[in-house]
C-alpha cells in the first residue's frame, strides 16, 4: 500500500492488533571487489537518520566510532514524523537536525521516489546514499553497520580499521544474542508499544521483561553481553534501551 495518506503511514499495527516490521526492500552492499557496482570510496556514500530512531542511530554510532564521518556524509529529519513521514529541518527548527544537501530532498519519502517513482511501502531510515550511481545502496540498519565495520578501512588509520565489532571467533556468539535480542526487545518494544488489542499486547510485552530480566543477569559484573569485548550487539542493544522506560 502507498504511503500517501496520514492513515498508511501512522497506522503500525495489523488487523489483529499486532505490530509487523516491514521487511526493508534495499539490500546491496559495498564490496571490495575489482567488479563490485558499490565499491568503497571517500565521499561517495550519504547516510540518512533520524535521531529518534534506534536502527538508524546505531549506523550513527557505528560511523563515529570507526571514524568515518570524513567519509560519509550524514543528514538527519526532524525528531517529528508528520503525515509525509520524517521531514528535513534546519538547525534552528530542531536542534540536531541536519538538511539534505545531497538531494535536497524535504522528505524522505523523496529519496525513496527518486530512486522509483511507484515505490510503495514505508519510507523509513537509515538510508544509505550512493551519490555516484544515484541511487539508494541499503535500509536495511543491520547490514549497514557490518559494511560500516570493515569495508573502508583502508581509508582508516591502523587504530580505526583494527576496531572491529563483529570479530571472526566471536560471530556465533553475536548472531545469537542478536536474534533474541533483537526478537524481543529491539522489536520487542515496538510489537508492545503498538498492539492495539490486549491479547497482543501480553503476547509481546511478557517476553520483553523475559529479556530484560536475562540481560540483567548477564551484564552483572560483566561490561558487555558478549564475553570481555564490546560488539554490535551492545550497540544495536544500547539504542533500545536508552530510550527504554520501565
Amino acid at each position: 500500500m502507498s504511503q500517501g495518506t496520514k492513515s498508511s503511514i501512522l497506522n503500525w499495527a495489523s488487523k489483529d492488533g499486532e505490530f509487523r516490521r516491514q521487511q526493508s526492500v534495499f539490500r546491496d552492499f559495498i564490496e571490495d571487489k575489482p567488479d563490485a557496482k558499490f565499491a568503497p570510496e571517500p565521499d561517495r556514500y550519504h547516510l540518512y537518520i533520524s535521531w529518534a530512531c534506534p536502527w538508524a542511530h546505531r549506523t550513527a554510532i557505528v560511523r563515529n566510532l570507526k571514524g568515518l564521518d570524513k567519509i560519509i556524509g550524514l543528514s538527519a529529519v526532524d525528531y517529528l514524523m508528520l503525515d509525509k513521514g520524517w521531514k528535513f529541518s534546519t538547525e534552528q527548527e530542531c536542534p540536531g537536525a541536519i538538511p539534505d544537501t545531497v538531494n535536497n530532498a524535504s522528505y524522505i519519502r523523496d529519496i525513496y521516489f527518486k530512486v522509483n517513482p511507484n515505490y510503495e511501502g514505508r519510507f523509513t531510515v537509515p538510508v544509505l546514499w550512493d551519490k555516484k550511481l544515484q541511487t539508494i545502496v541499503n535500509n536495511e540498519s543491520s547490514e549497514i553497520i557490518r559494511m560500516f565495520n570493515t569495508v573502508f578501512n583502508k581509508f582508516l588509520s591502523k587504530e580505526q580499521a583494527e576496531l572491529n565489532y563483529y570479530p571472526e571467533p566471536l560471530r556465533k556468539e553475536i548472531d545469537e544474542t542478536n536474534e533474541w535480542v533483537y526478537d524481543t526487545v529491539n522489536n520487542g518494544v515496538y510489537k508492545s508499544g503498538f498492539a492495539t488489542t490486549q491479547e497482543a499486547y501480553e503476547n509481546n510485552v511478557f517476553p520483553l521483561f523475559k529479556s530484560l530480566d536475562r540481560i540483567e543477569k548477564m551484564l552483572d559484573g560483566h561490561k558487555y553481553l558478549v564475553q570481555d569485548t564490546f560488539t554490535e550487539a551492545d550497540i544495536r542493544l544500547f539504542t533500545t534501551i536508552v530510550r527504554y522506560k520501565k
